[in-house]
C-alpha cells in the first residue's frame, strides 16, 4: 500500500485524538472547579442564577438562592465557582461603578428626542372626513377591475 492512500486516515485519526483529549481536559477542569466548592462560596449555575453554597454533598449541592430560600442542585449544574469579591460585585452591585459610569436609559425614548422636551407623536388614526368608500376605487384598480 502506498503511504499517500493512508495519509487521510492518519490525519483523521490524529484530529479525533486531539479533539477527545481537549474535551477530557475541559471535563477534568470542571470537576476540579466543582470539587473546590465549600460552604459560603458564591457560584453561578448553568442557568445563570447566582447563589451561595450552603452544603456540599456527594452528587448534589445545597444552594441559598435568596436569604432563607434553599434549593438542591446537581453538582454538574454549577457553571462557575466565583471569588468572594466577584460574587459581591455581581449580586450586590459595586458602589464604585454606580456613580462614575455613563447613564444608560431603560427605554429608547431618550434616543429619539432632541433633549428639548417631549417628542411629538404621529397620529395614525383615521380622520373624520375619510370613509371606507374613499378607498374602494384604489382597491379596485389594484385588482384589475375598472370600478370608476
Amino acid at each position: 500500500m502506498d503511504i499517500l492512500t493512508l495519509f487521510p486516515f492518519i490525519v483523521l485519526i490524529g484530529a479525533m485524538f486531539l479533539m477527545t483529549r481537549s474535551a477530557k481536559k475541559k471535563q477534568q477542569q470542571a470537576m476540579q472547579m466543582r470539587d473546590q466548592m465549600q460552604p459560603g462560596t458564591g457560584v453561578r449555575t448553568i442557568g445563570g442564577m447566582y447563589a451561595l453554597v450552603k452544603e456540599v454533598r456527594t452528587d448534589t449541592v445545597l444552594l441559598e438562592v435568596a436569604p432563607g430560600v434553599h434549593a438542591v442542585y446537581a453538582k454538574s449544574a454549577v457553571g462557575a465557582v466565583l471569588d468572594d469579591d466577584e460574587y459581591d460585585r455581581i449580586v450586590h452591585g459595586d458602589p464604585e461603578l454606580d456613580g462614575d459610569g455613563p447613564v444608560v436609559p431603560n427605554d429608547a425614548s431618550s434616543l429619539t428626542s432632541d433633549g428639548d422636551g417631549p417628542v411629538a407623536k404621529t397620529d395614525l388614526s383615521k380622520k373624520d372626513g375619510a370613509s371606507a368608500d374613499d378607498a374602494e376605487p384604489r382597491d379596485a384598480k389594484r385588482n384589475g377591475d375598472d370600478a370608476e
